[in-house]
């Protein structure tokens, strides 16, 4: 990794540089009013060059010039990629870079001629960002042999970077949606807003939404703040484990030179922020703002990329969750298990798998046809934990439609198929990638084996690539159909799922499901955002039902399969604290839930309808649970894990029904 910079990466170094001075430049036409300065495109005002003294015009054009290198420097690169026979990534990725440059073209000619509208100048600014990740890629992928090995170290600092690149993307959409919306001065104190935390927010609704960009902004910023300093704790800790003067030495303190610069940045553009506010939106505030939000932008990118190529010619180590684990490797640990596994009691065998041996192997299995490929890409998205959480999706987006005005029935079903499509596919990206990272601990457990990585199905970088690549596009999807809030939490679901539950906890305590439930309970609150673009009380109590009930739902399916766990060695309550405790636990979590079910009531202003059949059902709720907590067996903890599922699909469907007859009456 020391070598000279070869021809091609010079080139692709210099396209970089270009690729970033023009979004500077971009940001300096915005923050200077010059987006109109030619009023026309492709000409300036009908002139090529535009008369001396018109300074906006003048600002504008050179924006546009300057594009005009990157475009022929990136076609360029294409050229040479090809020449230069770079891997196959490295063309692909230059072919899409072009298209890029012309999507951009596109963009910028929409945005003049829509007068500088706020959905423009956002779509502009996050092609821009994605063109510079393009040139960022093919520098990087082109500093590495051609041939990588399908097994490497561990991707969970990659993740963890990567779910920190997604936010600062994110943040600067936010960011664009403010200004172009002319958000910026609602709040004209700092940090406060009009001398509070939490702002109260005007009753006219035009107003509303202003303010509402604002706060989401601010709001958004803290939270991409504490990823930030976790992202640099999680790089300094793994540079000090490094030896010195090793391969990964090298690797690790490049990256800690990346985030470190980024995260050194992000505190100084926040104070630039405040200084947009005090300064009534300076040109100088506004443009370093933005300037310094693209660079951070393409550090922790170049991180991300980097911390993901550097795993991949690493030697994997066995058993470290996320690394690519050999299959003889898997099947000794597997082996290992044997005798753990088979002290499980009859009962727990019975509700497992129930013709298989819970120390059984899976065979090596390899499909060739599109039919068994497309099956086990499916089956990665685990469809069945979908479909429960789609559940809780629209009836809080119906529950929400009740409190927007003049939201028409065909827009509304069109914001609800979009929603669905948008959560299937978050969730489908956050399944695929814990399957990745529990492919080891899959193999050995009666329930998992035969899911697509333990079968050999799909080769785990695949998978895991299969799962960035739905991230992207759920992301994307939800952004372009419903709004930005609503895409935002649902990739804040995705890294919640794999940072925080799959790598994080649930192999480290046994309250793993209790934290991890937090992103199963977000589809309603990412429901009700892309109906209403905020986040309301009545979403957030929704999100605490779910929250609430997850850990009786959960624990009532470890306790069937408690086996499984302790031979995985996985610390779920029923392993660590025994029966006794979990049921305890989990009669807890009920009465809590059941109580946050009659707060709702109120807070949504749900009626009768509601309130009697939230009180039946969780009547039977807790007497489920007390009776398994009496008993303790595992017949009951099947049927309390059987009943869970009827008990949430019926609770949202009595929203549904409840918000009817009071549309009816």
């Amino acid at each position: 990794m020391k070598a000279p910079l070869s021809g091609f990466a010079k080139l692709a170094l210099t396209t970089i540089v270009a690729t970033f001075v023009m979004v500077v430049i971009g940001v300096v036409v915005r923050a200077t009013g010059s987006g109109l300065g030619c009023i026309d495109w492709p000409l300036c005002n009908g002139n090529v060059i535009p008369p001396i003294g018109d300074d906006k015009a003048w600002i504008e054009s050179i924006h546009r010039w300057w594009g005009v290198i990157v475009g022929f420097l990136i076609l360029g690169l294409a050229v040479a990629a090809w020449r230069t026979r770079q891997t196959r990534s490295v063309v692909v990725m230059s072919v899409a870079a072009i298209a890029l440059v012309g999507f951009q073209a596109v963009l910028g000619k929409w945005t003049v001629e829509s007068g500088n509208s706020g959905e423009s100048v956002t779509a502009h600014l996050a092609a821009a960002m994605l063109l510079l990740a393009a040139t960022i890629f093919i520098f990087i992928r082109s500093r590495y042999r051609s041939q990588l090995p399908q097994h490497g170290g561990s991707q969970r600092l990659t993740l963890l970077l990567a779910f920190t690149a997604a936010t600062v993307y994110v943040l600067m959409l936010f960011g664009a949606n403010v200004t172009a919306t002319s958000a910026s001065l609602v709040f004209p104190d700092w940090p406060l807003m009009n001398g509070q935390l939490i702002p109260t927010f005007s009753a006219d609704p035009a107003a509303a939404s202003l303010q509402m960009a604002h706060f989401a902004h601010r709001i958004a910023a803290v939270i991409v703040g504490v990823i930030m300093a976790w992202a640099m704790v999680a790089v300094w800790r793994q540079a000090k484990r490094t030896e010195e003067d090793s391969v990964e030495a090298v690797g690790a303190n490049r990256l800690l030179a990346l985030v470190g610069a980024a995260a050194t940045l992000y505190v100084i553009q926040v104070i630039v922020g405040a200084f947009q506010i005090w300064t009534t939106l300076a040109a100088w505030a506004v443009s370093l703002h933005l300037a310094m939000g693209a660079a951070i932008w393409g550090l922790v990118a170049a991180a991300a990329l980097y911390a993901w190529y550097d795993a991949r010619v690493q030697e994997p180590v066995p058993g470290t969750p996320g690394a690519g684990v050999p299959t003889d490797e898997l099947s000794a640990a597997a082996s290992a298990s044997q005798a753990s596994a088979s002290q499980a009691s009859a009962s727990q065998a019975s509700a497992s798998q129930a013709s298989a041996s819970p120390v059984a192997v899976a065979a090596p299995v390899v499909h060739t046809t599109w039919r068994h490929k497309v099956r086990a890409y499916i089956a990665l998205t685990k469809p069945r934990i979908i479909e429960l959480l789609l559940v809780t999706t629209v009836p809080a987006m119906i529950l929400a439609w009740r409190f927007v005005d003049g939201l028409d029935p065909l827009h509304f079903t069109w914001l609800v198929v979009a929603t669905l499509i948008g959560g299937t596919l978050a969730a489908g990206a956050a399944n695929a990638i814990n399957c990745y990272f529990d492919r080891d601990i899959d193999l050995i457990m009666t329930r998992t084996r035969r899911r697509p990585l333990p079968a050999h199905d799909v080769a785990s970088q695949d998978a895991l690539v299969f799962g960035l690549l739905l991230t992207v596009i759920s992301f994307a999807w939800l952004a372009f159909t419903t709004n930005l809030v609503a895409a935002f939490l649902a990739l804040l679901a995705i890294g919640f799922y794999v940072v925080i539950y799959t790598i994080l906890l649930k192999r480290t305590t046994p309250q793993n499901i209790v934290l991890g439930g937090a992103a199963g309970a977000l589809p309603p609150v990412i429901g009700w955002a892309a109906i209403t673009g905020n986040i309301a009380l009545p979403a957030l109590l929704l999100f605490a039902v779910v929250f609430y009930w997850t850990p009786p739902h959960f624990w009532a399916l470890a306790l069937r399969i408690r086996g499984d766990y302790a031979a995985a060695d996985v610390p779920m309550l029923p392993v660590t604290h025994g029966v006794a405790e979990t049921t305890r636990q989990i009669a807890l979590y009920t009465v809590l839930m059941v109580a946050l079910t009659l707060v709702f009531f109120s807070v949504a202003q749900m009626g009768l309808l509601f309130l009697a059949g939230a009180l039946l059902l969780g009547g039977i709720f807790l007497f489920q649970t007390f009776a398994m907590a009496r008993e303790g067996t595992d017949a009951r903890a099947v049927r309390v894990y059987r009943y869970s599922i009827t008990y949430l699909t019926a609770l949202f469907a009595l929203i549904v029904l409840d918000v009817a007859v009071f549309v009816a009456f």
